[in-house]
């Protein structure tokens, strides 16, 4: 080796570690990610990642990750919500009066839900946006009103049971019948919907790159970039094999297409609109988004539009799922929200956060729960686990931030 290699090496390495460390905040939320599953894939025996057992992690959590979607984007302005859980309560209950009490059709009132949490969001954004009170304020308000309406409406009883249509939102799967396991050693469509999926993610990370470099804007290492392309990949391709081909499978959950959906809608809005750079600006400097001409009274209002359809939509899933609508419904589910968006690497003062991260902090409090409820944890021992998990998520977040600011 000569000299100017010898020289040259330890000097990739530099810029490679260099890297990684800019990089922190996005990259340690999925090491954390893979780390816990790896944990509990060995604490459990391999249970963790049976075909059956991923399909219920993604049922059971699907209305906590649909509110982390919205709550991000909520963070990422600097407000907070605290009455998702108690609006996803109410637009059960109310689908619950719909469909079953008056006999409605499901898909009538599922509608009639949705037009629900928006009207909720528009009230909820009026008193953010217009009035200008504090969000904590109005959503703290918001969880007692819509508490209490939900008892109001049930009477302080359930609603059940609904139809079968109205159910396969929560907790069906993509035409069952279709490839059942007694005539086909695999299910077609989850792996037709894996291959789509697999192409279409390489496609854009491409094409992204593509129009980043020519551009001139692209930082990234081509050896980086191809492991978070595999990652990504590889992630898709295992999900398809435990859904569609491995023993026990069972197709894909009706739930997880709605999931990608909003993921990929949601990621353009927040990362390639005007409305998603406006949000961004709004949390990174309220006073100097308004001296640029950005309304940010007008993106608050929406916001929380947003957040009512996306919280009414999670309370049909969650009705849906467990085929009864409750006086109970919807408890803490404004903190799982809160929690999922804050470990996927949201920042506390706002303008930081995104769509995918919120997603995988959500998934690592459905790892957390899953396999602490395979081990025969307590419930007691679960919530103080989760709570030190949040602790430290936000701690690192802090500290990342100060490290960023002391170079």
């Amino acid at each position: 080796m000569s000299s100017a290699e010898r020289t040259a090496a330890p000097s990739t390495i530099r810029s490679a570690a260099g890297f990684l460390a800019s990089r922190l905040r996005q990259i340690g939320i999925f090491i954390a990610l893979l780390v816990i599953v790896a944990l509990f894939q060995v604490l459990t025996d391999g249970r963790l990642l049976t075909a059956g057992n991923v399909a219920n992690i993604i049922v059971q959590n699907s209305y906590i990750l649909i509110l982390a979607i919205g709550m991000v984007l909520i963070i990422i302005a600097g407000h907070i919500d605290l009455s998702v859980g108690s609006v996803a309560a109410f637009v059960g209950a109310m689908s619950g009066v719909m469909v079953v009490d008056w006999g409605w059709p499901w898909w009538a009132g599922m509608l009639a839900s949705l037009a629900i949490g928006l009207a909720v969001g528009a009230w909820q954004g009026f008193w953010v946006a217009v009035v200008g009170i504090p969000a904590f304020i109005v959503t703290l308000a918001g969880m007692l009103v819509f508490r209490g309406l939900t008892q109001i409406v049930l009477g302080n009883t359930q609603i059940t049971p609904f139809p079968t249509e109205y159910r396969q939102l929560g907790g069906g799967y993509l035409f069952p019948q279709l490839f059942p396991p007694s005539s086909s050693p695999v299910e077609w469509i989850t792996v037709g919907l894996g291959a789509f999926a697999f192409v279409f993610f390489v496609g854009a990370q491409l094409r992204g790159r593509a129009k980043r470099v020519r551009l001139g804007l692209e930082s990234e290492p081509v050896a980086w970039f191809a492991v978070k392309v595999a990652f990504g990949a590889g992630l898709i391709l295992v999900l398809t094999y435990l859904l569609g081909v491995a023993d026990g499978s069972r197709g894909t959950p009706v739930v997880l297409v709605v999931l990608g959906l909003l993921v990929v809608v949601y990621t353009v809005l927040a990362n390639r609109s005007v409305f998603g750079r406006h949000v961004y600006a709004v949390g990174g400097n309220r006073h100097a988004a308004d001296l640029s001409g950005i309304k940010s009274k007008r993106i608050d209002f929406w916001l929380f539009v947003n957040m009512g359809a996306l919280a009414a939509l999670a309370g049909l899933v969650f009705t849906g799922r467990l085929n009864s609508a409750g006086p109970g419904a919807g408890n803490l589910f404004e903190l799982d929200a809160i929690a999922a968006a804050f470990i996927g690497g949201a920042a506390v003062q706002g303008g930081v956060g995104t769509v995918v991260g919120a997603i995988t902090g959500g998934l690592i409090m459905g790892v957390l729960n899953n396999g602490m409820s395979l081990m025969g944890v307590g419930t007691d021992y679960q919530q103080f686990i989760k709570g030190m998990v949040l602790l430290v998520a936000v701690a690192f977040d802090v500290w990342n931030k100060r490290r960023t600011r002391s170079r």
